[in-house]
């Protein structure tokens, strides 16, 4: 059975989530949240807690055994660009996209 957690219109770039979530695919939960305790990007603070709701689920939802839990599937699609301006020399006006991501993790049990 898979527990499945979603985090939308997250403010971080979809390009830099995908960079740490690529360390923790596959792993074992325990592990995972280890490894995301220590990180220094700021998306591994925004993953160790969608991770931390996923456990939740699974201990809420399912009598399932928390301890063997793994990380089956995890990515971010691109939700919505805020568009901004930045003024630039000479009257001219640079466009500044802050991208926003949709990340989902799905744990299953091995």
């Amino acid at each position: 059975m898979e527990i499945r957690a979603k985090a939308r219109f997250m403010r971080i770039s979809p390009q830099k989530i995908r960079l740490i979530m690529g360390q923790v695919r596959g792993k074992k939960v325990e592990e995972a949240l280890n490894l995301l305790s220590f990180a220094p990007q700021r998306g591994a603070r925004i993953l160790k807690k969608l991770l931390d709701s996923a456990v939740a689920n699974a201990q809420q939802n399912a009598d399932i055994d928390v301890d063997s839990l793994y990380i089956s599937k995890v990515y971010a699609d691109e939700g919505p660009t805020l568009k901004r301006w930045r003024p630039r020399a000479q009257g001219r006006a640079t466009r500044i996209r802050k991208r926003t991501s949709h990340l989902t993790v799905i744990l299953d049990e091995k």
